[in-house]
């Protein structure tokens, strides 16, 4: 009796502003492991493989984009021509590849001590990323901020516990990004009779 061979088809990547492909894939690999064993793009991490944890989201960039995807239980071919950000594509590069400067979210988690073992990081970076790239499109009141922020993070574990350091990261960054928050200079003065 002999084994059944593996079904493989083309795949055709667009990751951080970069084209991968066509490359042969097993119809039955996920993304998570594309990334690893194909492209050595190692920054999205495998944690519980079954989309609990999101340490392994990526940002897919579409009609309905930006938006999170759980690369573990996600089968490579559904983003098949799609434009996807991984945790590499976040940091400005000069030509040679050095690091020139962290986006603001990285830098943000790193000013607040946010990570301990940092396995958790590239998932909290892109569900950040992405909630402040739709603020931008549609600011929120600041009385929505603390709601918004843990709408958006709540979704990922942090097994070490850092989540209050990730949400003071990220409060911060939305309250002192201009345009996020349509209220908050008038949120920052005192009130009429107020010492």
């Amino acid at each position: 009796m002999s084994a059944s061979p593996i079904r493989t088809r083309p795949l055709a990547l667009d990751i951080n502003g970069r084209r991968h492909g066509p490359v042969d894939v097993p119809e039955d690999m996920m993304l998570v492991d594309v990334l690893h064993e194909y492209l050595g793009l190692t920054g999205t991490r495998f944690g519980c493989g079954q989309g609990v944890c999101r340490a392994c989201t990526v940002i897919v960039d579409d009609e309905h984009g930006p938006r999170e995807v759980r690369s573990c239980i996600t089968g490579a071919h559904y983003f098949n021509g799609k434009r996807i950000r991984t945790v590499e594509g976040h940091a400005e590069r000069d030509d040679t590849g050095r690091l020139k400067a962290l986006s603001p979210v990285q830098q943000a988690f790193l000013d607040h001590f946010s990570f301990q073992c940092g396995y958790c990081t590239p998932g909290f970076v892109n569900a950040a990323t992405v909630l402040l790239e739709r603020l931008a499109k549609r600011p929120i009141a600041h009385s929505e901020v603390e709601r918004t922020i843990t709408e958006a993070l709540d979704p990922h574990l942090c097994r070490c516990t850092g989540y209050v350091r990730y949400y003071r990261a990220v409060k911060q960054l939305v309250l002192e990004t201009p345009g996020l928050v349509r209220d908050t200079e008038a949120a920052r003065k005192p009130r009429e009779g107020t010492p």
